[in-house]
């Protein structure tokens, strides 16, 4: 997720993609969209909504619980979310389901976000 948020920060949304499993199973959901089903459907979805470092901000994670199952190969992860903006401060909660493919590598497989 670090990763993810320097990416981010640095306005290079194809980056903070890396940190989702390049698959049409990933799962992306929120409450404002219909949820988005495979990796470019949500690459496409970062891409309209954010279309602009300025409209990115600066984003910043907090990880409130950690939970692994499946002999450390899964794991569900639930944060908040916060942007910084100039015009305004956009934050709430996010639901992630992480699978671990190889011995190294993480990624989000499940994504579910909320705005408040």
């Amino acid at each position: 997720l670090e990763v993810q948020q320097d990416c981010w920060n640095n306005g290079d949304i194809e980056g903070f993609m890396e940190g989702y499993w390049n698959s049409e199973k990933l799962i992306f959901t929120s409450l404002s969209h219909e949820p988005a089903f495979g990796w470019e459907n949500t690459l496409e979805r970062y891409k309209n909504s954010y279309p602009t470092k300025e409209s990115m901000g600066e984003l910043k994670f907090e990880t409130l619980n950690i939970e692994s199952f499946a002999n450390n190969t899964l794991s569900k992860i639930e944060g908040k979310w916060e942007l910084i903006r100039k015009t305004d401060n956009p934050k709430g909660k996010f639901w992630l389901e992480l699978h671990r493919f190889n011995e190294n590598k993480w990624v989000i497989v499940k994504d579910s976000t909320i705005s408040f």
